[in-house]
């Protein structure tokens, strides 16, 4: 995507941060939230002072705000994932004037927060966790202009790059067809997002894999939504299962049961187990396994540049654990970034910033 010409904004000391705002006027921190017309809304975080939450997926470092008293807004499919997951039915909204949900490409229901702020005439928009490949299992992320984006971290350094999806998705068939000939296939997952592309994935190739109970809640999930996988449940007793355990098989589990599984398949079937793990952060970390293929669903230096100049934004906040070397970097690359946490600690006047924009 070619890059868009941004315009210049020449920003005072005593003006630059005037659009964050500490409880209260448009966005306040620790929690992290927004205010837009009647309502504080709380952004994928625990509020207390929040009236709304707005809950971008399922994954559960952004459910901390969940129970069955409070209002959210979210996806059904989100919704439907968070039931299965936690056994909560949220009371979620997709509709409220002045905000509108867009897809953010990372995994299934997964949406950005669009605001049409009426009261300073501009708009902000929350990415939450996104991704700009197409994803297996999440429809194609939509990207709309903003004036002010508050953006995900979680890759913020240039260095990181992700190979296409396309490549990713040959190897791991490959491999997986390849290895099939001599023994067990065992993947470790995440269960949400990450193994249901790799159930996409390894279908695409003509193999059925055996799944976790827990993976296969999530999977049923996907279904509901029109995600078609072919898998089996290990929990389950059928003929396919039965007749599947006769020879060599792919299996998927959690993380959390890797070391469990990988004892059990190898002593219960006598057979040697090749261990593999999917996921974006095979560029930076070596897991415990024969293998690892860089699989993301959020979107490397390369991509998210792609995105900002799609949004082509006035401001850009960038939030999480990752935040200030991600505006550091993207400063560098001639980008108006800082990090959310420090607007959020600075002496903060009013907020004329924002509506002096052009």
């Amino acid at each position: 995507m070619s890059r868009k010409a941004r315009k210049s904004y020449r920003i005072s000391e005593d003006t630059h941060n005037i659009f964050i705002k500490q409880a209260g006027n448009i966005l306040s921190g620790d929690p992290m939230s927004v205010c837009c017309g009647d309502y504080r809304i709380s952004l994928d975080r625990k509020d207390k002072l929040a009236n709304i939450n707005f809950i971008s997926h399922a994954h559960s470092d952004h459910t901390s705000s969940v129970n069955t008293k409070s209002k959210f807004i979210s996806s059904a499919a989100t919704a439907n994932l968070i039931n299965a997951r936690k056994s909560i039915m949220i009371n979620y909204t997709e509709n409220i004037p002045g905000m509108k949900l867009l897809n953010a490409g990372h995994i299934l229901g997964s949406k950005q927060l669009y605001l049409d702020h009426e009261a300073l005439g501009r708009t902000i928009t929350y990415s939450g966790d996104y991704q700009m490949q197409p994803s297996y299992v999440a429809e194609p992320i939509e990207l709309k202009e903003t004036d002010c984006l508050i953006i995900d971290s979680t890759y913020p350094n240039p260095d990181v790059v992700f190979d296409e999806k396309s490549e990713v998705t040959y190897t791991i068939q490959k491999y997986s067809n390849d290895k099939l000939d001599r023994g067990i296939v065992l993947f470790q997952t995440y269960s949400l997002g990450k193994a249901q592309e790799i159930i996409k994935i390894l279908n695409e190739s003509g193999i059925i894999p055996i799944t976790t109970e827990k993976i296969s809640q999530l999977n049923e999930v996907h279904k509901d939504h029109g995600v078609k996988l072919e898998y089996v449940t290990d929990s389950k007793e059928s003929a396919q299962l039965t007749e599947l355990l006769r020879s060599n098989f792919v299996y998927i589990c959690e993380h959390a049961r890797f070391d469990e599984y990988k004892m059990k398949l190898s002593s219960t079937y006598g057979r040697r187990v090749f261990t593999a793990v999917a996921t974006g952060f095979a560029q930076t970390v070596r897991f415990n396994t024969d293998v690892q293929f860089g699989l993301s669903d959020h979107a490397d230096f390369k991509q998210a540049k792609e995105y900002i100049d799609a949004c082509s934004p006035k401001i850009i906040y960038t939030y999480g654990g990752n935040s200030r070397i991600f505006a550091e970097n993207l400063k560098k690359a001639g980008y108006n970034a800082r990090p959310y946490s420090d607007e959020i600690n600075s002496n903060i006047p009013n907020l004329e910033y924002l509506a002096k924009l052009q």
